[in-house]
């Protein structure tokens, strides 16, 4: 049994007495409420989920594990390379335990992913029957669904194991899977995009410098690539990504099913497709604009233009936070370094001088600050991938860690299958007129 497995083990045992504690004596308190408008306005804000695995501050941005990014960013283990972005091993191992990694655990991660990264050849022919203008997203959905008969999970349900026990394999067929995502992301972005000239894995490299090497990008897109997968990571619960990962595991479906799921669900226009359709956006302003870089005054002009024809400034905004989303500021100093030039990454950088402000005069914005999806979809075109498609590929691999990190302390726990009680419209209308 590997250390991080020791550790988590020990963790759960721990753990477990607090949850039973909360149900057995505690069961009845109230958390909330739940107005009409939550119930039929897609359950907003409903606080019906439980997650230690992140948590949505509204003035910090996301936490992981209760480090905020910055945090994250500064205290996991690096590269000796002079990489400044962590390992995402290390993040792994912090998601899962709650705990700061050293060096030699983040080394054994490594080793342990290294060891559980070979895919199998009959996913790469499923990837490849498909038709050549099959959407990226269904291609890594049907490759991740497809390796469900590697199962540990599965076979361990088969012979009776312990429901206290479900972790474990669960945990298993999460390592494997985590393990395998950047090489069958890398093979169908180079199979549908590159006519087909797949890169081999190094095994020498690490998980976010080996999805690099694989794509065929050069550095820094190797620290890129950590920071996008640590950022997408998790987002609490709620989101549908997550939300998907969690409701289908809890029928005890296994993490190959759950992890289809939530790649399905992330693809739908509402939720993954959002940095793409900030980068279309700003490249149609480009295009406005004749290409050059506007001045101040130009681009406040825009955004007032634009503002009071009803239209919406994408990337700004969001349900929760009440700042600049910290996902965003940690790529705004990435770019800021490595591609302060950039024509479009001036774009980004010109709106965000003016925007926060007009939107405060506006008064129609809650936050007038940008989220992660002002800028990500920008930093993968600078770097060559100028398929808007695979950009939810690359989110998908992120959103999987905190996803199963998730379901393997779901499973801990003993988190029971998620069923809430519906009600008519006219059950609501009595509710609502008895008011």
């Amino acid at each position: 049994m590997s250390d991080l497995k020791k550790k988590l083990h020990e963790k759960i045992e721990n753990w477990r007495p607090r949850t039973t504690k909360l149900i057995k004596e505690y069961g009845d308190v109230v958390v909330g409420d739940v107005t009409i408008a939550k119930l039929i306005g897609g359950m907003r804000g409903i606080k019906c989920l439980v997650t230690d695995i992140s948590y949505l501050d509204p003035y910090e941005g996301i936490r992981f594990r209760g480090y905020t990014i910055p945090e994250v960013l500064e205290k996991l283990p690096k590269p000796k390379d002079g990489s400044e972005i962590p390992f995402v091993e290390g993040f792994v191992y912090l998601l899962l335990t709650g705990d700061l990694p050293t060096e030699n655990e983040v080394n054994e991660i490594a080793e342990e992913f290294k060891h559980r990264r070979v895919v199998p050849k009959y996913v790469f022919d499923v990837i490849n029957a498909l038709p050549d203008d099959t959407h990226p997203m269904v291609m890594f959905s049907a490759a991740v669904l497809s390796m469900e008969k590697e199962s540990e999970f599965v076979k361990g349900y088969q012979k009776g194991i312990s429901k206290m026990d479900y972790w474990d394999p669960t945990y298993e067929d999460a390592m494997n899977l985590l393990a395998k995502l950047p090489e069958i992301g890398a093979y169908i972005y180079r199979a549908k995009y590159k006519n087909g000239n797949i890169i081999p894995p190094n095994p020498d490299l690490d998980f976010g410098a080996n999805f690099a090497h694989m794509m065929g990008i050069d550095k820094p897109y190797d620290d890129m690539s950590r920071l996008y997968f640590i950022l997408h990571s998790d987002h609490e619960s709620g989101n549908v990504s997550a939300h998907t990962g969690h409701l289908v595991s809890s029928a005890l479906s296994d993490i190959y099913y759950a992890i289809s799921a939530m790649v399905n669900g992330l693809a739908g226009p509402l939720h993954g497709l959002a940095n793409q359709e900030v980068l279309r956006w700003i490249q149609g302003v480009m295009e406005k604009m004749g290409g050059k870089t506007p001045t101040e005054e130009e681009m406040k002009k825009f955004v007032w233009d634009t503002l009071n024809s009803g239209q919406v400034i994408p990337g700004y905004g969001h349900a929760v936070l009440r700042k600049t989303d910290p996902r965003y500021k940690a790529q705004r100093d990435f770019c800021l370094k490595h591609l302060p030039d950039d024509p479009i990454f001036k774009y980004v950088d010109s709106l965000y001088q003016v925007v926060p402000d007009i939107l405060r005069e506006h008064g129609k914005a809650k936050n007038p600050w940008p989220n992660v999806d002002a800028q990500s979809g920008v930093i993968q075109w600078y770097y060559g991938i100028r398929e808007y498609d695979f950009y939810t590929v690359l989110f998908s691999i992120g959103r999987a860690i905190g996803v199963v990190s998730n379901i393997i302390w779901d499973r801990a726990l003993g988190y029971p299958i998620e069923r809430p009680k519906s009600l008519s419209t006219k059950m609501v209308e009595d509710i609502a007129f008895k008011k």
